[in-house]
């Protein structure tokens, strides 16, 4: 992997993890839904916006991409996003972002077991790994007095989000990279604003935490985390750029710690170590054989 790619995926984890501190903000003191559709609005003007300005258009867009756009904005954002919003009214921010690590694992299984995709010993005994890690936090937390509906809502999220990984392979091949990240989010924007009214009142309680939390999430993990996530995956690949969210449990729960004063006990350390070893175990058995030059 080239050092750009390995910037890239850095960057990425690092804002990706944050929006589940910034997340739990938001979702103590607005209804989730409502808040998820507007950042998507502002957040799709904005991309569009500064696509039309790079000189993109939404004309220009292949067959992929448009299924991309409609993909991103229901798995990844109305989905994935929706459930992980509302889930976090009950579960901590350190806790959603264990359980979004997971999506790596779901991306080699489900590339296992409906796409044909070769899996290697070490790549099985990964995904074992994977399964005992969350067990292990799953225990420890629910013993601890973790929202058991909040849990399961978490890991259909991120579900919603493999798929989405599987689906947008070749996406950003075409370019117009930003017109896919804002069109995507305005397909976010208008299914959660459709459904949104039906769950929840616009109940909100204004303080500074939360104008930053929101504007934050806009910005950095709304358009410049996804911007950097096509690109990334355009540059190495959904699979190897999926390796990138197993950083997610420890920027995750450290920044939730960090703001948020959240807990971290023994099982989740211990869980969340066996899981980022089955994930690299997962990518590792992806990886292509070193061919060694003949001894001359």
């Amino acid at each position: 992997m080239d050092v750009r790619a390995l910037l890239m995926g850095l960057g990425f984890a690092v804002m990706w993890a944050s929006a589940f501190t910034s997340t739990r903000m938001i979702v103590t003191e607005a209804p989730p839904l409502l808040s998820l559709a507007l950042r998507f609005a502002l957040s799709g003007v904005i991309g569009v916006l500064i696509a039309l300005a790079m000189g993109q258009s939404w004309r220009g867009l292949t067959r992929v991409q448009w299924r991309a756009v409609v993909v991103l904005g229901l798995c990844q954002n109305a989905l994935y996003l929706g459930l992980n919003w509302t889930a976090m009214q009950w579960i901590e921010a350190g806790l959603a972002s264990i359980i979004a690590a997971t999506m790596p694992l779901l991306v080699a299984f489900l590339g296992w077991t409906l796409m044909g995709e070769r899996l290697r010993p070490m790549g099985t005994g990964g995904l074992l790994l994977g399964v005992l890690g969350v067990a292990i936090i799953m225990g420890a937390r629910l013993q601890g007095g973790s929202d058991p509906t909040g849990i399961v809502m978490c890991f259909v999220a991120a579900l919603a989000l493999a798929v989405a990984t599987l689906t947008v392979r070749g996406a950003s091949s075409g370019g117009n990279v930003m017109m896919i990240v804002g069109l995507q989010m305005l397909v976010g924007a208008v299914t959660l604003g459709l459904i949104a009214p039906w769950f929840e009142d616009w109940t909100v309680t204004y303080t500074p935490r939360l104008v930053i939390a929101f504007l934050y999430t806009v910005i950095v993990p709304g358009l410049l985390a996804t911007w950097v996530w096509f690109l990334l995956v355009g540059r190495i690949g959904a699979v190897r750029a999926a390796t990138f969210h197993f950083l997610t449990p420890f920027f995750g729960v450290a920044t939730a710690a960090l703001l948020l004063g959240e807990d971290l006990g023994a099982g989740d350390v211990i869980g969340v170590a066996i899981i980022m070893a089955g994930i690299l175990a997962v990518q590792l058995s992806k990886a292509p054989p070193v061919r060694r030059p003949p001894p001359s």
